[in-house]
């Protein structure tokens, strides 16, 4: 009730990205009942086709862990432990909040289904997919009602361990060095090792076919494998190209601006580095499938497969924004002060920008390179 109330007093922006969490969750769900009504006509490939919603899924989760974080009414303030209302009670509350916009998605997606297999009529468009998702078959309820409550339970568990109250000790960081990100090393080596199964399986061709939804049915399961390798080196890459670009901006005698914005890109690499090493993996994987499946394919991709992208792309772009708009309000302290200082508007824009233009300028590169690694033994 609590999580409700505070739901409805919430500011418009902030309702704004639940519902985009309960969209995306009734695109994922409506992706696992699709999967089901596959499975009821076609049991062989239903396995290989329910694998394909996983990527989906990750990103909806990602997305609204990130939609938990920015929520204003789970973070501490000063009174609410008096009332009860402690970090632990805050996590629970944040838990239980994206667990109810999950289940509000689940729920539209189920209606949506139920209504284009041609379950429910007397609405337009009346089982206009019922061949699609098997409406000569009984749908099996209680697997139905456990797909649905995959998205729900994945995001409350995820947003409850993501923002758990932890023990940190206070200490002194000087100004010559920051404690710098630690994965790099695992993120490049999962990244080529991605792109060496990817390989291997491309050429290879023994892999079993894995069908995406719809009418793409090409794909090895090698491939997808070696891209999950490459996203995942990617990720945890991410913070420590940052932190890098942090250091690139401040060498060679740096001046005020540039010194300033190296500093708050090393400071945020964490925060921004991972959502943008998934966005960096997105792009990529993108870019490959376009190579290899032009226009003019005669497997084109399926409205499924269309969804599915749709989620993957747009709640992984939305993550990264969700993190640039963390890390603002996480300096807000530190900008007050320049102002008070007497920094002009001008240098904070510009040091904004320079940090833009690092990322971009690392990042852009850094995209294209491995869309044309993996593309061209695909090609091949």
């Amino acid at each position: 009730m609590l999580a409700l109330r505070l739901a409805r007093g919430s500011h418009p922006l902030v309702l704004l990205r639940r519902l985009l969490v309960a969209a995306a969750s009734a695109g994922v769900g409506f992706l696992l009942l699709c999967t089901l009504g596959w499975a009821v006509n076609h049991p062989s490939g239903s396995l290989l086709r329910l694998l394909w919603c996983v990527l989906p899924l990750a990103a909806t989760l990602q997305f609204a862990v990130a939609v938990a974080r920015t929520d204003p009414s789970t973070r501490p303030r000063s009174g609410l432990s008096a009332v009860g209302l402690g970090p632990a009670q805050l996590t629970a509350l944040a838990a239980a909040s994206t667990m109810l916009s999950c289940a509000v998605g689940s729920m539209v997606a189920l209606l949506f289904f139920l209504h284009l297999r041609g379950d429910i009529t007397g609405l337009p468009f009346d089982g206009a997919a019922a061949d699609l998702l098997g409406a000569g078959h009984p749908l099996p309820l209680a697997a139905a009602l456990t797909l649905l409550a995959v998205v729900p339970v994945l995001a409350g568990a995820a947003t409850g361990l993501a923002l758990r109250p932890r023990r940190t000790r206070p200490t002194e960081h000087t100004d010559s060095e920051l404690p710098a990100p630690s994965g790099l090393p695992w993120g490049v080596a999962l990244t080529a090792a991605g792109l060496a199964v990817e390989t291997y399986a491309s050429r290879s061709g023994s892999g079993s076919p894995l069908p995406m939804p719809g009418r793409f049915e090409g794909s090895p399961a090698g491939v997808l494998a070696g891209w999950s390798l490459t996203a995942l080196g990617l990720a945890l890459a991410g913070p420590g190209i940052a932190y890098l670009c942090g250091q690139l901006l401040q060498m060679l005698r740096p001046g005020t601006t540039r010194l300033l914005a190296g500093r708050i890109l090393m400071d945020e690499a964490v925060r921004i580095g991972r959502p943008l090493g998934v966005v960096c993996a997105v792009i990529s994987g993108g870019f490959a499938a376009a190579a290899l499946y032009g226009p003019g394919d005669e497997r084109p991709f399926g409205p499924l497969t269309g969804l599915g992208a749709t989620l993957v792309v747009g709640c992984t772009v939305a993550t990264l924004l969700l993190a640039v708009l963390e890390a603002k309000h996480a300096r807000t302290d530190t900008t007050a002060a320049l102002v008070r200082v007497g920094a002009p508007t001008g240098l904070l824009r510009t040091a904004a920008a320079l940090r833009a233009g690092a990322l971009l300028a690392v990042f852009g590169p850094l995209t294209w390179m491995i869309a044309a690694l993996a593309a061209v033994p695909l090609a091949g």
